[in-house]
């Protein structure tokens, strides 16, 4: 297979970076194997992913995680060890994209692969956290999968249409955030109502979502 050109490059490096936030170890996996298959061309910053240890011990832990991840509870656990592994492996996968050789390509490589990490790995934890709060446990089982197809299908799409992903790429960066707001705003509000109901105060339950007021309530003021 022909070297990848500057598009699929770039493209990779973000898929890279931010599959890294969500399924490191499916990314490592993957990627690795598609170089050792024959399937891509790997940069020389990423052959090491090819190697049998590396394969044998990242596909050891995808096997690990992908039990884990749907468990509720072990999950958000899961996800909480991992903010200090996640976000840098992520740049570092950017980066060795483009190799040593490349060294400013490289250092900006590695700053947005770190930050698209960071924001995957951000949405995932909170919104996982805040679907624990469900009792029943299909709804995480199902958060889980579609994070295990998710990536495979983002890698595929990097390589055979990089312009298609980086668009792809920037509606998910604004779901993202828009998520992590979200779900963000409802665990602060539920922190919050249990560290009320644990000091001995009364619970007045979440605030309603609309208000509506009385045209004749006793604060109004008649002329």
């Amino acid at each position: 297979m022909q070297a990848m050109d500057t598009a699929q490059l770039i493209a990779l490096a973000g898929a890279l970076g931010w599959a890294s936030g969500v399924r490191l170890y499916l990314v490592v996996l993957l990627t690795g194997l598609a170089g050792l298959m024959g399937w891509i061309t790997l940069p020389a910053g990423l052959h090491l992913l090819a190697h049998p240890v590396v394969l044998g011990a990242s596909g050891f832990m995808v096997f690990v995680e992908f039990f884990a991840d749907k468990i509720p509870g072990l999950d958000s656990l899961w996800d909480v060890v991992h903010t200090m592994i996640r976000i840098p492996a992520g740049a570092a996968l950017a980066a060795g994209v483009f190799g040593a050789d490349s060294g400013l390509m490289a250092l900006l490589a590695a700053l947005a692969g770190g930050t698209l990490a960071a924001t995957s790995h951000a949405a995932k934890a909170t919104a996982r956290a805040a679907i624990n709060t469900s009792p029943e446990p299909f709804s995480n089982v199902g958060a889980s999968l579609v994070e295990d197809s998710m990536v495979p299908l983002g890698l595929w799409l990097a390589i055979a249409h990089p312009l298609v992903f980086v668009t792809v790429l920037l509606l998910v960066l604004v779901v993202s955030v828009w998520l992590i707001r979200l779900c963000w705003r409802f665990l602060a509000q539920l922190f919050a109502r249990v560290a009320r109901i644990f000091s001995g105060k009364p619970d007045t339950g979440p605030p309603p979502a609309f208000t509506l007021k009385s045209p004749f309530s006793k604060n109004d003021r008649h002329v």
